[in-house]
């Protein structure tokens, strides 16, 4: 083998080794993490979010997804706004108090890097109380025990505007419990708790779950309720036959959930997360009945923050905006 040879022979081998070494990166950059914030698996936003993993694993090419359990809409948008997450839901009211930072309610300051995809489904207030409690009204509450959810969850901060829009605050209760669904209903069931408050779709597994194993009494929360406390609360009602032995509508508020991501996410990754969700509104209602209220219709009606690139390209082309 002569000089030359050898030595056209060194540059292509050390030309591919370096064309092979700057395709790493691009290889590496072709992989899409999504992580997906939830809430407690016996609630809504789990089976929502075990949904959409399917959905954008199967997809968005390169697309790795993950499914993460939480405690919901104040843990979802602190992660967000650390890139600790690509998609999350969150409760209306939560989402406005992290976009102010609130601080009261676990927003250390405003956590500008969150962006918003769609509006998803209403979350029902459902205050569920043993039979055995006496609690038929809100008033009754006064002196029994409660479980109002994990600390400064969404539902918990909807426990407290509620309570104290009706003149109570947690000091009324003989005893107050922040926990998840899940463990609030086996408390009721062990006879250690004489209510839950719950802020969740209709038909939420936890409460199916307590009304087939004991007697229960979904407790009224009045309209005037709504009134006092304005939007992003609005009236409205658990239609008769939602939980065992419920026969009757019952007055109670609603507050609507949405989906977030923050800025650091790619605008073709949230437009195709956003174009896959409402061209698959099915699947969704397949894993839960209360993705039925969500609607391309109303996407973008009530956001409180910025949309994301990504969502506002996929709804000028669905003609929304």
């Amino acid at each position: 083998m002569n000089e030359l040879t050898t030595t056209r022979r060194k540059f292509c081998v050390g030309a591919a080794a370096a064309l092979s070494a700057a395709s790493l990166p691009m290889a590496a950059r072709a992989d899409e993490f999504i992580n997906i914030l939830t809430g407690g698996t016996s609630g809504v936003y789990y089976p929502l979010g075990v949904a959409l993993s399917k959905l954008y694993g199967e997809n968005i090419e390169g697309a790795r997804t993950q499914v993460q359990s939480t405690k919901a809409s104040v843990e979802n948008l602190n992660l967000l706004q650390q890139s600790k997450g690509e998609l999350a839901l969150a409760l209306g009211d939560s989402v406005k108090h992290a976009w102010d930072g609130n601080a009261d309610v676990g927003f250390a300051q405003p956590l500008d890097r969150i962006r918003g995809v769609a509006a998803a489904y209403p979350n029902y207030i459902q205050i569920a109380a043993s039979a055995d409690s006496g609690i038929k009204t809100l008033a009754d509450i006064k002196g029994k025990s409660m479980s109002v959810g994990a600390p400064k969850s969404g539902t918990e901060l909807n426990a407290r505007a509620i309570f104290a829009a009706a003149g109570m605050s947690y000091d009324d209760m003989a005893k107050t419990e922040y926990l998840p669904f899940a463990e609030s209903v086996e408390l009721m069931k062990n006879r250690q708790l004489d209510g839950t408050l719950q802020s969740a779709g209709l038909g939420v597994a936890s409460l199916k779950d307590l009304s087939t194993s004991m007697p229960t009494t979904i407790v009224a929360i009045p309209a005037e309720i709504a009134d006092v406390l304005g939007a992003p609360y609005e009236a409205a009602t658990i239609p008769a036959g939602t939980y065992e032995g419920q026969t009757e509508d019952i007055p109670t508020l609603a507050v609507r959930n949405f989906f977030v991501t923050h800025e650091g996410v790619s605008e073709e990754t949230v437009y195709m997360m956003t174009k896959l969700m409402f061209e698959n509104l099915p699947e969704l209602v397949a894993a839960h009945k209360a993705a039925g209220g969500i609607s391309l219709e109303g996407a973008t009606s009530g956001m409180p923050i910025p949309l994301h690139p990504g969502a506002e390209r996929y709804y000028k082309e669905a003609g929304l905006i």
